[in-house]
């Protein structure tokens, strides 16, 4: 009966829209290990020379990457598939369950159930928004948000660039969220009217990069109503983000714009806002800089969008890069248009592939196993070092973002804190996607995905369930 469970080729139809409540929310319990930084609770998202390999590690700190493991033995698809047989005891996986297992060192695929067949991705769908991040915008950058005064005008002008994430007081250059802030930015606009006594001036904005939709069209409204998405844009308060039962304002340029108004007042500079219809035009050529502030690093926010699931970060970032790269970004499709472009020009397998966004939120997407498991494949064979570094950083399960509960039951606590893992849950289907070690020592890339459950809550936490117990087989095993 397990291996009919496994192996059965049975097609899955994706299922409907809805009960996207569900979610990620489920994989923000507790787990039973702690960080010294607290973790952020995550959006809810409706989800020759040996090369270096990815090797999960115990402790959000240490390295992912390492040269140990090349000389472990690699497992056999006959010894992959007993474990998996063994963990999918459930009955509801019977001809529902797609995997694909490669090498973490070679990236080559070792085994694969229904790997090419697309099911619901969920927030795994965000793997495919890292590569077009990471092919497109160097991670070591940060996003400037400036002040600037035309030549011959008393106005002033704030340009916007991307920084979701500013903090309304000062900034903590520690921090991923809030490393910038408005009264660092304020204190430097008035030192630098001070020598010409100007204490009253007009704000209005530089909204010009990046234009785009503030809502997706293929979203559903009532995410965003209850908090699981947020308004896309340039600009952003980190204490004004979407979180559950609290939605983020409709307009996050307001926000800041009326904030840095309050920082300057504090600083004895008057501000009052030019109409928002000016807003869109850029700031002139020339204009010069009275101050300015800088985001976390491109790398550390893609890392934050991943680890809890961001989906209006992640959206941003894409927009970012494909308005970087001179792609289009003013149509609701122009996200996913851009990933799709990514994934063709570096070679990503795309069976059944429908995808509507950047996050996994829309309704309707469909992604393969053997799609999400190439994107991992392809940070380990040394076509993308940035990709390798995002790969590397993805959440330690037990200690980490929407995998800080995972792996914590009595079936599967044995391997807490060695899988990485991206998740992704709805009540249409459910996946992981990461890596992990085998009980000799080697790096295997996963990606499990489930649709067959009841959508229900109880169905949901069944399927999150399997899935741990099969990652969970998969490490424990030395599978040869």
């Amino acid at each position: 009966m397990r291996r009919v469970m496994v192996a059965s080729t049975a097609a899955v139809a994706l299922l409907g829209v809805g009960g996207y409540a569900t979610a990620d929310v489920l994989d923000v319990a507790p787990g039973i290990l702690t960080v010294e930084r607290p973790v952020v609770v995550p959006t809810p998202t409706v989800s020759g020379t040996p090369a270096p390999v990815l090797l999960p590690t115990p402790g959000p700190s240490a390295t992912a990457l390492r040269d140990a493991g090349a000389d472990a033995p690699v497992p056999t698809a006959r010894g992959l598939l007993a474990a998996v047989d063994a963990a999918a005891t459930d009955r509801a996986l019977a001809g529902h369950l797609g995997l694909s297992v490669r090498d973490g060192v070679t990236g080559q695929e070792l085994l694969g159930v229904r790997s090419a067949q697309a099911r619901v991705p969920a927030s795994t769908a965000k793997l495919l928004a890292a590569v077009a991040v990471t092919d497109t915008l160097h991670l070591g950058s940060r996003i400037p948000t400036t002040v600037v005064a035309p030549p011959g005008s008393t106005d002033l002008v704030l340009v916007v660039r991307g920084d979701m994430l500013l903090s309304p007081t000062t900034g903590d250059p520690d921090a991923v969220e809030g490393r910038a802030g408005l009264a660092d930015l304020a204190a430097q606009v008035a030192a630098a009217l001070r020598p010409s006594g100007r204490t009253t001036v007009r704000l209005r904005l530089d909204l010009s990069f990046a234009p785009g939709p503030r809502i997706p069209a293929t979203w559903v409204r009532n995410d965003v109503r209850d908090g699981f998405a947020g308004p896309v844009a340039m600009t952003g308060l980190t204490t004004q983000q979407a979180r559950p039962l609290r939605p983020a304002p409709a307009s996050p340029e307001t926000t800041v714009a009326r904030a840095l108004v309050t920082r300057l007042a504090e600083k004895g500079v008057e501000a009052t806002l030019a109409p928002a219809t000016t807003w869109r035009a850029p700031a002139p050529a020339g204009a010069e800089e009275l101050g300015s502030v800088e985001s976390a690093t491109y790398g550390e926010l893609l890392e934050h969008a991943l680890a809890v699931s961001d989906n209006t970060l992640a959206e941003s970032l894409v927009r970012q890069a494909a308005a970087t790269a001179g792609a289009p970004t003013r149509g609701t499709g122009d996200n996913a248009a851009f990933i799709r472009s990514r994934l063709a020009a570096d070679a990503i397998p795309v069976p059944g592939l429908v995808l509507k966004d950047a996050s996994g939120l829309s309704p309707g997407q469909a992604v393969a196993p053997v799609t999400l498991s190439a994107v991992l494949a392809r940070a380990v064979q040394g076509d993308s070092e940035p990709l390798r570094s995002v790969v590397a950083g993805l959440p330690v399960s037990g200690l980490e973002g929407t995998v800080r509960g995972r792996f914590t039951e009595k079936a599967t606590a044995d391997v807490l804190g060695v899988p990485r893992a991206k998740t992704g849950t709805l009540r249409q289907g459910s996946s992981l996607a990461g890596t992990t070690l085998t009980a000799d020592g080697r790096p295997l890339l996963f990606v499990v995905q489930v649709d067959g459950f009841a959508q229900t809550y109880d169905g949901t936490l069944r399927a999150r369930a399997a899935l741990d117990r099969i990652v969970a087989a998969l490490t424990r095993c030395g599978c040869r």
